[in-house]
């Protein structure tokens, strides 16, 4: 069930009983036409721009346009009233039978209330983490994490085929130091003095994969050179730090359906097959690139390159794909990655980037615009760094990456379902402060807290009503009678309940998880606010001593609550709290 869905629909055939009557012209487009909730809440339950789109296609005034549609819409009893505001705007408001209906559908419907085919099984591949393989993850890491894994859940939810991908970098220098600082801590594990020196790592999280290296190879590799050990040392370093990788994305809930490996694209001819993609499409030419902005003439050397025709597919400059020397540029091989995706068969792409990567989205986006003669759409979504703080301090835990602060450094201190939650609580290309104090307090200040405290205030009722002897199981409350639910605070907590549908398939739509957090906290926030009326007004409190069928009817809307607080959590990958303690 989706009330605004709904609602239009109804809107949608009022205005086409309007155009048989002649009062319409025929031919209008209606695909403009929304339902949606008025900015002022005050306004009424929906408004409807139907009156403001269709005048001037009409050649008709707005107001003219409302009044009739107005008319049509008082004869359907869900519509309490139908009133032309200004130029032309329709607020709607529904009786209060159509908001009781809305819990009856969501205890019908379970956690499913809200699920969408909107995406008709189109398949989208999400690419996000992506890091290195040179280490563990760090906090940056964990919010691309966060909000890519959230962002697969919500276009799950919404209909789509969703395929979580992480592209190993496995593929360039940064490998070869990688495995030179494992042959260090190898040396090191034999009792050797070394020294990290070179930009190489020095982390302690080596240390272990040091010590796995000599006992395999025993001494065999000492005083080497490199081209004896480096091959194998990169190889046996890069799955290390894969497995460590996979067990930090574990701990925060995240589980991959393909690791793809930047190697795998090296000496296949994949990059080459992509490249000659390109040449026959007369996108790879030869020629020599204008000095880059702030470069004067006289500091930039024009020459001759290989260049991907990029502008051709609205970047602002074409990209070298070949050094000097004949070697790929890094771009290539992700030219190859993406036209490996866009192979596949998928529909849509989306790659979660950290903020550092905002220069490659043009790049990106028009090769990808390329390889798939604009079939397929590629969004770019870029997290923003997270500062972290603790009593409102800047705070450094201790670092045993020997760099930054790690993943399972958050995690460890605050666990997965805080550090979820508090990483959707902004969108993902605003900055964000996490506050080591503040994600763990029990105030409405916390919108982790406050969201669980809802979920765990339902489960409190219910097992209070089950120990009172009444029933109060999914079937027996979904058969309750609702149409005690009129005060007009249990309906403000049925008409956010019916936003939920339509909640999902706008952050669905834009590629925006954090829309979810946001909602969650709303919707608790008008729970938590019935719960203290029930303080001061009896016939509000979700218990009625004496009454089994109110006590049933009340706690319907309550149940109703955990459901959407349920899904909404379970896209957001946290796990409803039960009780709070």
């Amino acid at each position: 069930m989706n009330l605004f869905a709904d609602i239009r629909s109804l809107v949608l055939d009022s205005l086409a009983t309007l155009v048989s009557e002649g009062t319409l012209p025929d031919g209008l487009s209606l695909d403009a036409v929304t339902v949606e909730p008025p900015r002022d809440p005050a306004h009424g339950d929906m408004a409807t721009n139907a009156a403001m789109v269709l005048a001037k296609p009409a050649k008709m005034k707005p107001r003219d346009i409302a009044e009739a549609l107005a008319a049509k819409l008082a004869d359907d009893t869900r519509i309490a009233s139908a009133e032309v505001a200004g130029p032309g705007f329709l607020n709607l408001r529904l009786a209060p039978s159509v908001w009781q209906g809305v819990v009856g559908a969501v205890l019908q419907a379970g956690t499913a209330y809200g699920r969408s085919d909107m995406g008709r099984g189109s398949r989208v591949n999400v690419e996000y983490v992506s890091a290195n393989p040179t280490g563990p993850l760090h906090v940056g890491h964990t919010r691309g994490a966060v909000f890519g894994d959230a962002l697969a859940s919500l276009l799950d939810y919404a209909g789509h085929d969703v395929t979580r991908e992480y592209y190993i970098n496995d593929g360039g220098a940064q490998v070869d130091v990688l495995a030179r600082s494992v042959y260090l801590r190898y040396l090191e594990a034999l009792g050797q003095e070394v020294a990290f020196e070179d930009g190489t790592y020095p982390g302690d999280y080596l240390i272990p994969v040091g010590e796995a290296l000599a006992e395999a190879k025993g001494d065999a590799w000492v005083g080497q050179p490199e081209e004896v050990w480096l091959e194998e040392a990169r190889s046996f370093a890069t799955d290390a730090m894969m497995e460590l990788i996979r067990t930090d994305l574990a701990a925060l809930g995240v589980k991959m359906d393909v690791f793809f490996s930047e190697k795998s694209l090296y000496g296949t001819g994949r990059i080459e097959a992509a490249i000659e993609d390109l040449r026959a499409k007369g996108l790879i030419y030869r020629g020599v690139l204008e000095p880059p902005k702030g470069k004067t003439p006289e500091d930039w050397e024009p020459r001759e390159q290989t260049l991907f025709r990029s502008t051709a597919h609205g970047d602002d400059v074409d990209r070298p794909i070949m050094k000097s020397d004949g070697g790929w540029t890094y771009f290539a091989p992700d030219i190859a990655y993406h036209y490996d995706k866009v192979s596949r068969g998928f529909d849509a792409l989306i790659d979660v980037f950290g903020a550092d990567h905002g220069g490659y989205v043009k790049r990106m986006k028009a090769a990808v615009s390329a390889l798939s003669e604009g079939r397929v759409p590629l969004d770019i979504k870029l997290t923003q760094l997270v500062r972290l703080f603790k009593n409102g301090e800047p705070f450094k835990m201790s670092k045993r990456a020997g760099t930054f602060v790690t993943l399972r450094d958050v995690v460890d201190q605050v666990g997965p379902d805080v550090t979820r939650f508090v990483m959707l609580t902004r969108k993902n290309d605003a900055p964000l402060d996490f506050d080591f104090d503040k994600v763990l307090e029990q105030s409405r200040e916390n919108p982790v807290f406050y969201v669980q405290y809802a979920h765990a205030r339902v489960m409190s009722v219910l097992r209070r009503a089950a120990e009172a002897g009444i029933a109060c199981d999914d079937a027996t409350l979904a058969e309750a009678d609702l149409g005690g639910l009129d005060h007009e605070a249990e309906l403000a907590v049925a008409r956010k309940l019916a936003e939920w549908p339509r909640l999902v398939e706008t952050a669905a739509r834009t590629n925006e998880p954090h829309r979810v957090a946001f909602y969650l906290y709303e919707l608790a926030g008008d729970f938590h606010a019935l719960w203290n009326r029930g303080n001061d007004v009896h016939g509000l409190r979700f218990i009625q001593e004496g009454d089994a069928a109110a006590s049933q009817s009340k706690m319907a809307l309550a149940r109703a609550v955990s459901v959407v607080i349920s899904a909404g959590l379970g896209i957001l990958g946290v796990t409803p709290a039960q009780e709070m303690r």
